[in-house]
C-alpha cells in the first residue's frame, strides 16, 4: 500500500462522490478509500457503534501511511469526528450539511436538508442551524431509500424517480427554494433531484467545499504533495468486491483505480 495517502472513508459508495472533487482538486495525492458496505448504512446505527467502526477503519489507513483521514459521511462525522480528532494526531476533515450558504440564499426564507436519521439527530446538526440558520426555517428529510438505492446502482428509472418525487415534493410544498444534499451519497442522485425539484430551486451539497478544506488544510500543514504522475487510488470494501466492482465505473466513469477486499 502506498505511503504518505490521503485516507478516505464513508459506510458505503456514497463518498466515491467525495473522492471524485478531491482527485480532481488534489491530483497529486494518493488517495486510499475505504467503503464499509459490510455495515451500511450508518445513519440507523448507535453513535457508540460508529465511533468503534470509523476508529477500527481509520488505524487501517493510518497503518498504510494516511497523513489526514476524510470523514466521507455525514453520520459519521456527526456521531465520531469529536472522538477521532482526540485520539490521533493527524487531521481529520469531516461533512457537515451545507446549512450555512443554503440561508444565505433562500429567498423564501425556507430551507430544506435532505440527510440520514443520525446526521439530523446529532447535537452538531442542531449546534449548525441555530449558528447558521436563524431567522430561516428548516424543513429537514431524512431519506434512508436514497443511500439504498446509491448502493445497489439505482441512479434512475421509476423507483428512484418515485423516491426523490416523495421527498422533493414535500419540501417544496413548504416553500423550500434550496435543498441541501446532507448525505455524500445523495450527489449521485443530483440530476433526479434538480429534475424533481424544477429549475428555480438551488441544490447545493458538499463534497467540493470539503475537498477546498483539505486542501487548505494540507497546505497549512506542509502535507501537500509535489508534483507526482504516479498517484494512486486505491479502493476498498468491507461488502461485496464484485459488487464494487461492477458500480466503479457507473459512480466514477473514467476513474482509474486499484479495487481490492478490506482485509
Amino acid at each position: 500500500m502506498q505511503q504518505h495517502s490521503i485516507g478516505i472513508l464513508d459506510s458505503g459508495l456514497g463518498g466515491l462522490s467525495v473522492l471524485r472533487e478531491i482527485r480532481a482538486l488534489l491530483p497529486n495525492e494518493n488517495l486510499h478509500y475505504i467503503a464499509d458496505s459490510a455495515w451500511c448504512p450508518y445513519g440507523p446505527r448507535s453513535f457508540e457503534e460508529i465511533i468503534q467502526r470509523t476508529s477500527f477503519l481509520s488505524d487501517h489507513l493510518i497503518h498504510h501511511g494516511a497523513k489526514a483521514i476524510v470523514i466521507a459521511c455525514n453520520s459519521a462525522t456527526i456521531a465520531a469526528i469529536g472522538s477521532l480528532r482526540a485520539t490521533y494526531p493527524l487531521p481529520f476533515v469531516g461533512m457537515e450539511p451545507a446549512v450555512k450558504p443554503a440561508a444565505a440564499h433562500t429567498k423564501t426564507g425556507t430551507i430544506g436538508v435532505l440527510a440520514t436519521e443520525a446526521s439530523l439527530a446529532g447535537e452538531k446538526f442542531h449546534r449548525l442551524v441555530s449558528s447558521h440558520a436563524s431567522g430561516v426555517r428548516v424543513i429537514t428529510r431524512p431519506c434512508p431509500e436514497f443511500v439504498e438505492l446509491v448502493e445497489a446502482g439505482i441512479l434512475d428509472g421509476p423507483k428512484a424517480q418515485a423516491a426523490v418525487k416523495f421527498h422533493i415534493d414535500s419540501l417544496l410544498a413548504e416553500g423550500a427554494d434550496v435543498l441541501v444534499l446532507g448525505c455524500s451519497h445523495y450527489p449521485f442522485l443530483r440530476p433526479l433531484i434538480e429534475r424533481a425539484a424544477g429549475e428555480n430551486i438551488e441544490v447545493i451539497d458538499t463534497g467540493s467545499p470539503v475537498s477546498k478544506r483539505l486542501k487548505g488544510i494540507l497546505e497549512t500543514e506542509n502535507l501537500i504533495s509535489a508534483e507526482n504522475a504516479d498517484s494512486k487510488v486505491i479502493i476498498q470494501t468491507t461488502g461485496d468486491l464484485a459488487h464494487l466492482k461492477n458500480l466503479l465505473p457507473t459512480l466514477c466513469p473514467g476513474l482509474d483505480a486499484e479495487v481490492s477486499a478490506f482485509e
